[in-house]
């Protein structure tokens, strides 16, 4: 062996040590994509000796499938260029796990590619990751798309980026259409100025709520809620605003009823005894600013109406009664059922005289509702008569038993009343 053949051979020797110590499969192919060189890791990852390896096909080694993946990397590598191809492999304890093949061209002397290398990489958890991170985001775009509810993402200049499938629908629009728009001149004037503060906060970072009640729907009015939900980068920044539209009609209608079921009588729809307290507190705390008077109406001879004519026809009359007095004040006053036949009104007024005639107001539109039945009225002023709500309430109760000592079916402020008490049968 000449000293150049010696050199040329230990040079040889040196890349095979240093192929080898890359810990990665390495294989050599000419241009019938025989292998003519593999490193140690590769006989460990072909699970097959050095002899049973060189010398023969891809398609040999690895079979049909394996080769008409490599067949279009490999003639691009001959014609000089680095590829790579990923292939699920079917050999071995390495069977059904991914691999990312990269095939690069092997030049001679002269720049011409006499063979090709290629070196695998292990990416089945990879690939596993990016399938399950692909399957994820297939479900999430078809719930964004199929959820029955209009769901959009703005910019931070309020540019719709993305709609789906419902909002179409809801606007009558193509995302086509849509898509690359300012949202206010998608919805017009009228609602960008309603919804714009909305948008304002959040894209101050706040998650806003904001619940209305929607006509012109094909099922007719409806009381919908839309979430306004800030998009933050890695920095906290905001990016983007989701909207998403729900329809919480029954849920609403629920809660107004409930409400209403706390703040009304339940038989005349009145408010409540408990209402009607809240409402004379909250009243004389400014009543010094804003008089109010609190009436307290007493039925006339109830009890005889029940037993001539039955509960049901007594209770139609507390109704009526409750309708009358409230037809006979300002829809800002406020009309309550104390309990049994007595009521409470509650009124702003500038005096005393402004008081008795909305008194005398109230008892005759109880004699227009009805002929078998009148009222006695008392009542009393804030702040002029007292400062406290049980205490005004006080005064109206007694001005009323004075109106029934002295004939029932009239009207009594406190200070007119005499203090003589009124024995119960009289009632």
């Amino acid at each position: 062996m000449s000293a150049g053949d010696s050199l040329l051979t230990h040079r040889l020797l040196h890349i095979e040590r240093l192929v080898d110590a890359i810990d990665l499969p390495i294989g050599r192919w000419d241009r019938e994509a025989r292998l003519v060189f593999c490193n140690n890791p590769y006989l460990g990852w072909a699970e097959r000796s050095r002899e049973e390896l060189i010398g023969r096909t891809l398609h040999e080694l690895y079979g049909e499938d394996a080769w008409r993946r490599a067949e279009p990397a490999f003639a691009e590598a001959f014609c000089g260029r680095t590829v790579n191809y990923e292939r699920r492999l079917t050999h071995g304890h390495q069977s059904a796990r991914w691999a990312r093949i990269q095939v690069f061209p092997d030049l001679d002397p002269q720049g011409r590619v006499e063979a090709v290398f290629t070196i695998a990489f292990d990416i089945h958890e990879d690939v596993l990751a990016r399938e399950a991170l692909e399957a994820a985001r297939e479900r999430l775009d078809r719930f964004t798309e199929n959820i029955p509810y209009p769901l959009t993402y703005v910019d931070r200049g309020f540019v719709l980026r993305f709609v789906n499938k419902a909002y179409c629908e809801a606007t009558g629009m193509r995302a086509a259409d849509l898509l690359g728009r300012h949202i206010g001149e998608v919805r017009g004037a009228r609602r960008w100025s309603e919804h714009a503060p909305f948008f304002e906060r959040a894209l101050k970072g706040q998650t806003v709520q904001y619940t209305r009640l929607v006509d012109r729907l094909p099922q007719g009015p409806r009381w919908l809620r839309t979430s306004y939900v800030p998009d933050f980068d890695a920095r906290r920044h905001v990016r983007g605003l989701y909207t998403v539209t729900i329809d919480v009609h029954e849920l609403t209608m629920a809660q107004e009823k409930l409400k209403r079921s706390v703040e009304r009588d339940s038989l005349t729809d009145v408010l409540s005894r408990r209402t009607m307290m809240d409402r004379i507190e909250a009243a004389m705390l400014e009543a010094a600013e804003r008089p109010v008077a609190l009436f307290f109406v007493d039925l006339d001879g109830f009890k005889g109406v029940n037993d001539r004519l039955g509960h049901q026809a007594g209770d139609q009359l507390l109704v009526d009664v409750g309708a009358a007095l409230q037809s006979a004040v300002r829809i800002e006053d406020a009309v309550g059922r104390f309990g049994g036949d007595e009521f409470l009104v509650l009124a702003a007024v500038r005096d005393s005289a402004g008081a008795e005639a909305l008194a005398l107001h109230m008892l005759d539109a109880v004699r227009q509702m009805s002929s078998i039945i009148s009222a006695s009225i008392g009542y009393a002023l804030a702040p002029s008569d007292a400062q406290h709500p049980m205490k005004l309430l006080q005064l109206a109760d007694d001005a009323m038993y004075a109106a029934k000592r002295l004939g029932k079916n009239r009207v009594m402020h406190h200070r007119e009343a005499p203090c003589v008490p009124l024995d119960g049968s009289s009632r």
